[in-house]
């Protein structure tokens, strides 16, 4: 069953690549949705998939950005949008 999460990460992970490593980490894993940086220094993923596959999304960011993650949010949220509303992922500006 499919499944969407909305995360915010805050500390230092704009300009240190984190928004193209999670593109890569979404295409290795399959993973529908975008990553965008926030004006307030956070940056936002909006990310569809089984609930496997998003915990093993979730796990590889925090793994490879841990010494540039202070603080995340997740939230789980029901799939509401058509599958062809959310295809492939990408980086949002």
């Amino acid at each position: 069953m499919k499944m969407q999460v909305r995360a915010y990460y805050s500390g230092r992970v704009q300009g240190v690549g984190f928004r193209y490593a999670v593109l890569g980490i979404a295409g290795q894993l399959k993973v529908c949705g975008w990553v965008k940086n926030l004006d307030d220094g956070r940056v936002e993923i909006i990310a569809r998939a089984s609930e496997d596959i998003l915990k093993n999304f979730l796990q590889e960011i925090n793994q490879q950005f841990s010494d540039y993650i202070k603080d995340s949010s997740l939230e789980w949220l029901p799939v509401c949008l058509p599958d062809g509303e959310l295809s492939g992922f990408g980086i949002k500006y």
